[in-house]
């Protein structure tokens, strides 16, 4: 692993913040040779997987050294490093272009010279006749070479060996050990291969000299003593039962109907059609069982075991015991075991076990030619051209970093590209679905894991099947950014277009569920709200349908029967349910009068009092969603399809929005708004809404007297209504004592 710098760099860097946090900007060829002084703290990115990820197989090769599937800052310093010994005008590494100008190459370095020998010499056999060197070149001539017979890589293909008894030898290696991919994809062999070949040729001819040196006692038949253990092996088992039933057998006769199969079994067989060698019965026994009964080995047999014993019969018996044996005993079969004994202490002790199906003459063949030799030169026939490989190989490699080594730095080091609304080479394409395209799509390989971890991301995530016109399927996520989730469900089908154009099926299999925007927690409460009602007016309905259905099937019958009896019918309406539904609608329009008039009391504050309204009831979903939304974040999504994120890479809002996009009508565009199909449009809601209004507008008249004033025959709204709503006593008026000279006038007037 690279050393993390902890001096301060010689080198001056450029940071910028974009998504939360700092980065750097690649923005000289500097900037790249001297990336070994950037601390790997600073880095976005640790790891990269190399596959999921847009860019030429070829260049993840390069950068992927080890093989291990993942390219890693190590990996990356290293390219740097080679191109900085190669390259003489760093800066043209950041415009990525195909094409490598032969001036560019170094020619103060040893790396620097061989690689532009090897590109002049390219262009010069493919008869071009350009100072610039590109991928496409340096492709044929790799190909070129990949085909030729000798590639550089000391594999060698058994078909492009000389001579038919070395090419023969070479196809008996391949397979006896199997083969080692050539760099055209034959299978092949190399020098270890060959080494171990020839090695387990001589141990197991010299473990057969072991066995020959010790005669009868180890091979009694010579060279058939392999075939004839084999046959005996074959039918070791179903002998040693035949014997040990014929022993049973002789303990207690009344075993003979149950060690032979019963009737009732043969009758199970015969019922079915049986195949030409009768294996179905080939769970019986041999033959026949009685005490003490020989073997048979030709007549009264099994039928799914004749040809078995025949090769016993052949290889074993007669050779071992006499031509004229037709069955063997118990003892028989216990000599005949026994004169292997020693052939199986042998074969305990092989050796070389890799060639033995080739077998001991055709090994010693091998040994005895000159085989090796042949191949041997073929091999370094092979290596000779190593260095010439290495030397194009090095023009391939430099080809393909001089166009991509910017790209890569920008989407490893730092994720400008993504920040900057340019296509990261982790985004796969774009998925078109409900009105909106999603740019931010991410190749999945295992849709279970990845979504464990990628719902840390506080991102809306679809995840989809899709399918090519060909039948090929991958799995993709996309990141809804923008706008709502109302129509958006598994099942649901849209389109993707990956890098290429090529088109998608694509189908959502799994939703990860998180905030997309404030507008749409806006709106959430009142349409959760909206979605009870009509999920409990649904519910209701069919409940109240079904009484309504029972009871009109009740009241059906109950008519029936007292026009039967003469009876009068009840009344369908009952007094007390009628006062009871009065006294519900009195509460219901009580209330209401309650809430409109403290809501009038408001008075200029009326505004102010509908916005607290809605921030009570909005407020809460719109501050959770708000908070979720600051804490979106690339990295999970990333890290669960294998890369190493190093640093927080937020999707804050504007980003979202930038990432999702909804469709608009294209400018200097026209649309006709007369809808053919349209519902016809109601007055009724246009007239209940006005009767609010004017309801509203003359209740607040009413409370602030105007109705009064200017309609003498409207009551005014008094004090003592204020005070009966308050509950506040007024002052009691004073009592004026009587006035008595209006009294003495009054008597004279009286007069």
């Amino acid at each position: 692993m690279a050393k993390i710098t902890t001096h301060p760099p010689s080198h001056r860097w450029h940071f910028y913040r974009v998504g939360g946090v700092d980065q750097v900007r690649i923005d000289s060829g500097a900037d790249i040779l001297n990336l070994d002084q950037l601390d790997q703290r600073l880095w976005v990115a640790l790891s990269c997987p190399t596959e999921g990820v847009e860019l030429d197989e070829r260049t993840l090769k390069v950068l992927d050294q080890d093989g291990d599937g993942h390219v890693r800052p190590p990996e990356i310093l290293a390219v740097v490093k080679w191109l900085g010994e190669v390259i003489s005008k760093p800066d043209a590494l950041l415009e990525g272009r195909d094409g490598v100008p032969l001036e560019n190459i170094r020619t103060d370095t040893a790396e620097g010279r061989k690689v532009l020998a090897a590109a002049k010499h390219i262009l010069n056999t493919q008869g071009v006749e350009s100072a610039i060197i590109t991928t496409d070149d340096a492709l044929r001539a790799i190909e070129t070479l990949i085909h030729a017979t000798h590639n550089g890589d000391g594999v060698v293909p058994p078909e492009t060996v000389e001579g038919e008894a070395a090419q023969v030898v070479a196809e008996e290696i391949v397979r006896c050990l199997g083969g080692v991919d050539d760099r055209s994809g034959k299978p092949g062999f190399d020098q270890q291969k060959l080494d171990i070949f020839f090695a387990a040729c001589e141990a197991f001819d010299g473990w057969w000299k072991i066995g020959e040196s010790e005669g009868t006692a180890v091979l009694p038949l010579g060279e058939n003593t392999i075939a004839a253990v084999e046959a005996l092996d074959t039918v070791k088992a179903k002998v040693d039962d035949f014997f040990g039933r014929a022993r049973l057998a002789a303990f207690d006769s009344r075993a003979l109907g149950v060690i032979n199969r019963q009737e009732h079994a043969f009758l199970e067989v015969a019922a079915k059609d049986l195949s030409i060698d009768a294996s179905e019965i080939a769970h019986f026994p041999l033959a026949q069982v009685e005490p003490n009964k020989p073997l048979p080995l030709t007549d009264g047999v099994n039928p799914a075991w004749c040809v078995a014993l025949g090769k016993l019969r052949e290889l074993c018996v007669k050779p071992l015991l006499g031509k004229s044996k037709d069955s063997i005993t118990d003892e028989d079969w216990g000599d005949l075991q026994g004169k292997f004994a020693g052939y199986r202490d042998w074969v305990a002790g092989k050796v070389g076990g890799d060639v033995e199906e080739l077998g001991i003459q055709r090994i010693r063949e091998i040994l005895a030619g000159n085989t090796k030799l042949q191949l041997q030169k073929a091999i370094g026939d092979d290596l000779a051209v190593s260095d010439e490989v290495a030397a194009l190989s090095s023009v391939d490699k430099l080809t393909l970093l001089y166009r991509d080594i910017a790209e890569v730095l920008n989407n490893f080091v730092s994720f400008s590209n993504f920040y900057a609304r340019k296509t990261a080479i982790f985004q796969a394409g774009t998925l078109h679905l409900d009105g909106r395209t999603a740019d931010l799509c991410v190749e999945v390989t295992d849709l279970a894991q990845h979504a464990k971890l990628a719902a840390m991301s506080k991102v809306y995530l679809v995840y989809c099947t899709c399918t090519s016109q060909g039948g090929a399927q991958k799995v993709i996520a996309a990141a809804i950014t923008s706008g709502n989730s109302d129509n958006i469900f598994v099942g649901r089908n849209g389109i993707f277009y990956d890098r290429k154009g090529q088109d998608w099926h694509a189908t959502i299999t799994k939703i990860i569920d998180h905030p997309i925007g404030v507008r749409q927690a806006f709106w959430a409460p009142y349409k959760k709200v909206l979605r009870f009602i009509e999920e409990s007016i649904a519910k209701h309905a069919a409940t109240a349908d079904a009484a309504a259905t029972s009871k009109l099937q009740k009241g059906a019958l109950e008519t029936g029967e007292a026009a039967v009896k003469g009876e009068a019918q009840k009344p369908k309406f009952e007094v007390g349910t009628i006062a009871a539904l009065g006294v519900a609608v009195g509460g219901i329009t009580a209330a209401l009068s309650i809430i409109l008039a403290a809501f009038f009391d408001l008075g200029i504050w009326i505004p102010v009092g509908m916005l607290g309204l809605l921030l009570a009831i909005s407020g809460p979903s719109m501050l959770i969603a708000w908070l979720k939304l600051r804490q979106r974040n690339l990295g999970p999504i990333l890290d669960a399809g294998g890369w190493a994120v190093n640093t927080l890479t937020k999707v804050n809002i504007p980003l979202g929005t930038a990432l999702t996009q909804r469709a608009v009508l294209p400018e200097n565009s026209y649309r006709t708004l007369v809808d053919p199909y349209a519902p016809k449009k109601s007055w009724w809601p246009k007239i209940l809404l006005l009767l609010v209004i004017f309801a509203g507008v003359g209740f607040g008249l009413y409370r602030s007297n105007l109705l009064h004033e200017w309609f003498e025959f409207i009551p005014a709204y008094s004090t003592e209504e204020k005070q009966e709503k308050t509950d506040e006593p007024t002052d009691p008026v004073e009592e004026k004592p009587p006035d008595e000279t209006n009294d003495s006038v009054k008597e004279e007037d009286n007069k």
